[in-house]
């Protein structure tokens, strides 16, 4: 039976904090008309690190981005391995995606395959103009050719590692841990 072991911290909450901060400024600075702008969280973790970025980029220049949710289950190539009977959340998109610049947020970047899922769904929902990744955390190891605009931090990890994210909305903390798992 196989075990998992927290090896290490590498994001507490102040740090997870300042880290979107620097993110939504850094999508104010790349992207000049803010009311162009979508966010559009990957569930779980996703949709709420999407909400804080708005809310930031809300406080600092007093735009309110339109806010968006993508359930990516369904577009998974791996749909049959995962669970028996996966299950399916909402995909809220309550705005007009064709000409937008869509800001995908997702918790961490791996192989690339949960992007691709991503923008498959966000194409069957119209047209967008750009389409930019903002990832919390990027871990490597890429399968397909995917890389984020924004990213709060780099952390390498064997394959034998996982980056586990936790958001006080889903895990009653924020922080950012690197575990692995053991036989035993």
């Amino acid at each position: 039976m196989s075990k998992i072991i927290e090896k290490s911290k590498v994001l507490d909450a102040l740090q997870i904090h300042k880290t979107l901060r620097r993110i939504s400024h850094e999508i104010i600075e790349k992207n000049k008309s803010l009311p162009d702008i979508a966010i559009v969280g990957i569930r779980t973790r996703g949709v709420y690190l999407a909400q804080r970025i708005q809310a930031n980029i809300s406080e600092i220049e007093g735009v309110e981005l339109s806010l968006g949710a993508l359930d990516i289950t369904l577009y998974r190539d791996d749909l049959t391995s995962i669970a028996a009977q996966p299950q399916v959340k909402e995909t809220d998109l309550n705005f007009d995606l064709n000409d937008k610049i869509i800001i995908i947020v997702d918790d961490v970047l791996f192989t690339g395959r949960t992007i691709r899922c991503a923008l498959d769904e966000l194409i069957d929902f119209g047209r967008p103009r750009a389409i930019q990744l903002a990832v919390l955390v990027d871990r490597g190891h890429r399968e397909l050719p995917v890389r984020a605009d924004y990213v709060g931090k780099n952390i390498p990890t064997s394959m034998t590692e996982s980056i586990e994210v936790r958001v006080k909305e889903v895990d009653g903390c924020d922080e950012v841990v690197v575990v692995e798992v053991v036989d035993g």
